[in-house]
């Protein structure tokens, strides 16, 4: 395969709020997020369409003491709008660069982000703009995991792109056991047979039932997203 053929036409990456963190306890680092932008806006310059679902874990965290005892859809619905604002903030930086983003609620607060609508979506995505779709999937007791899952399926992604702190799934915590192994593939089944946590259970369950592979990589590694673009051996493919 030549070097600048792209391996994936459509994808789905899924950030997590911490991802945005970079070595501050919250909120979000400058230098991390403009990194962030700097390697999404490299595989859409070779014609990769390229849609993002982020977590709000990077803010929710100053406010999860207050939320002890809270009433769980009280507290989604924070999480969620604290997605709002990680898209906000990823759609603004990706602006400066050169990039044209579009940020899509789930949840309607007209005058900040326009509503999901999916037709507009595909249409956003065929025009060559990055879509970050915010607000999870507009429902308390669902994770943005599920939220990725579900958007993935809906605008054709051809793999859901799971950013973690970890280069890929492993045998065992790398961190624990120094034995520990990656996986350069691994089935639906056999993760869960195995029980390895990749994502929560209703997200990996239908991205098993979709047939929509996962490819879990590390965010924080150099080049990693371009790397598993070209289809090279980076990260941890989940499989149906």
């Amino acid at each position: 395969m030549s070097q600048a053929t792209p391996a994936h036409k459509r994808v789905l990456l899924k950030l997590s709020g911490e991802a945005l963190m970079g070595d501050d306890p919250f909120g979000i680092n400058r230098d991390t997020i403009v990194r962030m932008v700097d390697e999404i806006g490299e595989v859409t310059r070779m014609g990769v369409e390229v849609a993002v679902v982020i977590g709000g874990g990077n803010i929710f965290r100053g406010v999860a003491g207050g939320s002890v005892g809270m009433d769980r859809a009280t507290a989604d619905y924070m999480g969620m709008l604290a997605t709002v604002m990680n898209s906000l903030a990823l759609g603004d930086t990706m602006n400066k660069a050169g990039l044209t983003s579009r940020v899509m609620s789930a949840i309607s607060i007209e005058q900040v982000v326009e509503p999901y609508v999916r037709p507009k979506a595909l249409q956003y995505l065929e025009e060559g703009k990055v879509v970050i779709f915010a607000a999870g999937t507009g429902n308390p007791f669902f994770t943005t995991d599920t939220a990725a899952a579900l958007r993935g399926a809906e605008i054709g992604a051809q793999v859901v792109l799971k950013a973690t702190k970890v280069d890929g799934v492993y045998t065992a915590d790398p961190k624990k056991d120094p034995t520990a192994t990656r996986y350069n593939r691994i089935s639906f089944d056999e993760a869960m047979a195995k029980n390895l946590g990749i994502m929560d259970a209703t997200a990996f369950a239908l991205c098993r039932d979709q047939k929509l592979p996962i490819k879990v990589f590390s965010i924080v590694k150099h080049g990693a997203l371009r790397r598993v673009i070209l289809g090279e051996d980076e990260g941890t493919l989940v499989y149906a």
